[in-house]
């Protein structure tokens, strides 16, 4: 069964959710997951058209934090951290690009390990995912080869292939993310409970003859 997983590395939603879509590849290992790119806000300009201004929009996102962090199993935000940073709210762009080089250079699940990293980094750590020179550093410490990686991640190809994950999105009529869209016809939306997931995909396999196990 493949499933596509549209998430933002500054989506704290798509925090919990990348959690429970590695548990749900634990418990149905004929789960093909495949990473599309769905930016909230991909440079500052969209920063300002949601919140006024770029300044403005950290203190809301961290109302999105509390509540995100109510959803996450294991309650990993770093709320207080985060409000202590003095630098502007992380806009989509460059962390999104340096899933999608991972991916190019390695595969779906070294791009996982990438996406991964990221989001801990932002929502654990605290760092500016943003920024170029703090990428590379939680880049360099994942499996993927980090001078092909680089090499990658600095060409106008990637950004092109994440504006196609986006433009897909489109297609599929998604407004927000995560979501996952199953068998291109498919669509669960939202960070859904994980008994709630199960149920769906158990439906859809017998739906389409598509064993899990």
């Amino acid at each position: 069964m493949k499933i596509e997983f549209y998430h933002d590395v500054i989506c704290s939603f798509c925090f919990p959710m990348s959690y429970r879509v590695r548990q749900l590849v634990k418990k149905y290992p004929k789960l093909e997951i495949i990473h599309r790119s769905f930016a909230l806000a991909w440079e500052e300009e969209q920063m300002i058209e949601m919140f006024g201004t770029h300044e403005n929009a950290k203190s809301e996102i961290m109302t999105h934090w509390a509540q995100a962090n109510q959803q996450d199993e294991l309650r990993r935000f770093n709320i207080p951290g985060m409000k202590a940073k003095d630098f502007l709210f992380p806009t989509s762009k460059n962390p999104l690009k340096a899933a999608k080089a991972a991916s190019i250079v390695g595969n779906e699940d070294i791009y996982w390990e990438v996406f991964d990293a990221l989001q801990e980094a932002l929502f654990i750590e605290n760092q500016d995912v943003s920024n170029v020179d703090v990428i590379k550093e939680i880049v360099k410490k994942t499996p993927v080869d980090f001078d092909l990686w680089k090499e990658c991640f600095q060409h106008d190809d990637t950004e092109q292939k994440t504006l196609e994950d986006m433009i897909r999105a489109q297609q599929f009529g998604l407004q927000g993310v995560p979501a996952l869209v199953i068998e291109e016809k498919y669509l669960i939306s939202g960070a859904q409970a994980p008994e709630i997931i199960e149920q769906t995909l158990e439906a859809i396999s017998e739906e389409e003859n598509l064993p899990l196990k």
